[in-house]
C-alpha cells in the first residue's frame, strides 16, 4: 500500500511546521498563493471529507457520494481555518484527523473496489489514495519550494 503509506508520511512533514515561526505561514507563499496555513487547512478540510463522506461508506460494489465542486470546497476549506487560533493549532488537527483517517481505512478490505457519483471507473483503496498521496505531494513542494 504505497499511495496508504506516503498519505501517512504527510503527517510527518506537517508537524515540523510548528517550528517555524508563526508569521512565515501566514503570508503566502508566492503572489496570488496560498500560505502554508492555507494549504495545510486545504488538506485538513479534504481529510475531513474523505473521513466524514467517502470512508463509511467504501465497501464492495459501492457508489460514493460524488466529489465536491472543488472551487467551492477550497473556498470552504479556507473559511474554515478561520477557527483556529493558530497554525499550530491547526497542524493539531490536520494531524489527528489524518491519523483518524488512516485508522479507519485499516479496517476497510484492500481488494474492494467502489465508484464515486455517475463514475464508471472503479477504486480501490490503493488507486483512491494515490490520488490523494499525489495531491499532498503537489502541495508540500510548493510548501518546500516556498522562499520562507
Amino acid at each position: 500500500m504505497k499511495a496508504i503509506k506516503s498519505y501517512g508520511k504527510t503527517i510527518e512533514e506537517i508537524s515540523k511546521l510548528k517550528e517555524m515561526d508563526e508569521h512565515r505561514l501566514i503570508v503566502p507563499i508566492q503572489e496570488g498563493k496560498w500560505s502554508i496555513r492555507e494549504i495545510i487547512g486545504h488538506l485538513y478540510y479534504w481529510d475531513k471529507f474523505i473521513l466524514e463522506q467517502h470512508a463509511p461508506s467504501m465497501a464492495q460494489r459501492a457508489n460514493l457520494t460524488p466529489f465536491p465542486d472543488h472551487d467551492l470546497h477550497n473556498y470552504d476549506a479556507i473559511q474554515n481555518i478561520s477557527r483556529f487560533e493558530t497554525v499550530v493549532s491547526l497542524i493539531d488537527e490536520f494531524v489527528q484527523t489524518r491519523n483518524k483517517l488512516l485508522e479507519t481505512i485499516k479496517h476497510i478490505e484492500n481488494d474492494i473496489r467502489f465508484s464515486i457519483g455517475s463514475g464508471k471507473r472503479q477504486f480501490t483503496i490503493e488507486s483512491y489514495f494515490s490520488i490523494f498521496s499525489k495531491h499532498d505531494i503537489h502541495h508540500l513542494n510548493q510548501i518546500r519550494n516556498s522562499p520562507f
